[in-house]
């Protein structure tokens, strides 16, 4: 329990820096639409006596005195997340080897396995950005990014005494090793799927707001077995998906700049209809027994992230930096084991669809090109 509860600290720190990151980037992003908008005033061209007066130098693009701007830019990044968020379900229990198999079903045991301690950790991705810049301070955006897998995997037992390790379900449902040799094994994985056709408007030359469609896909599977197997099929499959759909809005300030270095930060929001289907597969006397269902629900999706680059030429430019990523109302795979009902050795029904929250955050570095 010690352990558990240290856990729970350790994620709810990593939640409060996120919610402390988030104030210090809106605040930050506010100073920068001011002095945008500062920016803006002053460069009308009017003197404090009101007479016409030539921009400062420092305020011509570059793009401008040396040539035409560029129509297209181009960016490449590495990411590694972190992910944070995780459902709280029993998953192995161990019940003393002493209780007769008859009285397992009402013997209660000692939690072994708790889904909540298959931490998946980091996992890396990439993401291409590219940007058509218009004439008239509208760009058109098409930003893709996926992940490789999360992945976590515990085993418990062998014991020695023997004791029973137990799995129990809603309903009539009890799994426990067919073999004193034999140990129950979890292993949970998750995949993260992201596009995104925005609108940009350069709304000040520090300031630009976004608004578009996305497309978040993210997928789980949690799979329970004993091992080794032995030729038997794993006692228990969940698998999840969820497609979110929906608009976002965003803004992309550059917080701070110097020379070829500069700092930004980026907000984004939106609200999405989430397509979750849950499909759970349950062996029984060698049988696996099927069941499945889907629904449609509301969802949120949020990102923040902070981004310094460094000009290395007129059109390449260094990047890396830090994002989050904040996912609610999505089906996550340990959460569909109370929403899956045992009636009987041939019988399983799917009861609905459990949603939750998920956190992904972590580092990014990559290369824009423009052209």
């Amino acid at each position: 329990m010690m352990l558990k509860s240290g856990g729970n600290s350790f994620h709810n720190r990593h939640q409060l820096i996120a919610i402390y990151f988030l104030c210090a980037l809106v605040a930050m992003l506010f100073l920068s639409i001011t002095a945008s908008a500062e920016d803006q005033k002053n460069s009308t061209g009017k003197s404090a006596d009101g007479e016409d007066s030539p921009p400062p130098v420092s305020q011509v693009p570059v793009e401008q005195s040396q040539g035409a701007p560029p129509r297209w830019t181009v960016s490449a990044d590495a990411l590694i997340l972190y992910r944070i968020g995780y459902i709280n379900r029993t998953l192995v229990e161990r019940v003393p080897g002493s209780v007769p198999l008859r009285n397992l079903a009402t013997t209660p045991g000692t939690e072994a396995l708790n889904s909540n301690d298959l931490r998946q950790g980091f996992a890396p991705g990439g993401r291409i950005d590219v940007i058509r810049h218009g004439d008239s301070g509208y760009d058109l955006e098409v930003l893709y990014f996926q992940t490789a897998s999360w992945n976590c995997s515990r085993s418990i037992g062998p014991d020695n005494p023997p004791d029973w390790l137990v799995m129990r379900a809603p309903g009539v449902f009890l799994q426990t090793q067919d073999h004193s040799y034999q140990a129950m094994a979890w292993e949970y994985d998750t995949k993260l799927f992201n596009a995104e056709l925005n609108v940009r408007w350069n709304l000040y030359s520090r300031l630009t707001l976004l608004a578009g469609f996305r497309w978040v896909q993210l997928s789980e599977n949690l799979q329970g077995s004993l091992v080794p197997l032995e030729g038997f099929k794993p006692f228990w499959n969940t698998s999840t998906m969820n497609n979110l759909y929906g608009l976002q809005i965003a803004a992309d300030g550059k917080i701070w700049e110097r020379g070829r270095f500069s700092i930004n930060g980026l907000i984004k929001a939106g609200a999405y209809v989430n397509h979750a289907e849950e499909s759970t597969g349950i062996t029984t006397f060698k049988v696996l027994r099927p069941s499945y269902t889907t629904t449609n629900r509301a969802a949120f999706v949020g990102e923040i992230g902070l981004q310094c680059k460094y000009q290395v030429s007129q059109g390449l430019v260094l990047k890396a930096g830090y994002e989050a990523l904040w996912l609610a109302g999505v089906a996550l795979a340990p959460g569909q084991i109370q929403e899956t009902y045992f009636a009987s050795p041939y019988t399983v029904h799917a009861l609905g669809v459990s949603s939750s929250g998920v956190f992904f955050h972590g580092a990014t570095a990559g290369l824009a090109y423009s052209f």
